[in-house]
């Protein structure tokens, strides 16, 4: 029973059958984080260019707003992953329940404020700048993914991308998210 439980577990993460990701998007994600990290130690921590906005802006407050965007990055994350995992195991739908209802991209959103969370620490203006260039690669590969999820499936995703916001999503229900959420 515990290796039938986790060969099911491991067969979660098989990223067969997964199409309409863009070429580069894993890589471009691991490059950009680590060349992203890197930036941020040396401006936060070393050569401290940018970071003299954190003498006006108390400690406390930098950490509660991290805390909270931090907070909602895991929610997103895990959300994401597991509709995401789940629907590896079965058959191919539109995903609109839990935070898909909320957001188009919760696992690349989540990403996201994974970075403004490491810049609302230090308030590095090099790493708030960076992170401009972060977001359009997240936006381009999110675009590309959705020329294909149109092509897949048609007018539901038509119907779905004129209800839920691509990036700033929707905390409360309302007549356009009703019809996609599942809870």
């Amino acid at each position: 029973m515990i290796e039938k439980n986790f060969s099911q577990k491991k067969s979660r993460f098989k990223r067969n059958g997964i199409h309409g990701e863009h070429h580069y998007g894993d890589l471009g994600q691991i490059v950009t984080l680590f060349g992203f990290l890197l930036i941020w130690i040396l401006d936060s921590f070393i050569f401290q260019y940018s970071t003299f906005l954190s003498h006006y802006v108390p400690l406390y407050i930098r950490l509660i707003v991290a805390g909270l965007i931090f907070a909602y990055a895991i929610y997103l994350a895990s959300s994401g992953h597991r509709a995401v995992s789940d629907e590896v195991l079965s058959s191919p739908r539109l995903l609109t329940d839990g935070a898909f209802a909320r957001v188009r991209h919760p696992l690349y959103l989540a990403a996201l404020l994974f970075y403004l969370f490491l810049i609302s620490i230090t308030l590095s203006l090099i790493s708030l700048f960076l992170f401009i260039g972060v977001f359009f690669f997240y936006n381009t590969i999110a675009t590309y993914e959705e020329k294909y999820l149109e092509k897949k499936f048609g007018q539901d995703y038509r119907d779905y991308k004129r209800a839920i916001p691509k990036w700033t999503p929707r905390f409360f229900k309302g007549s356009r998210i009703d019809r996609f959420e599942k809870e």
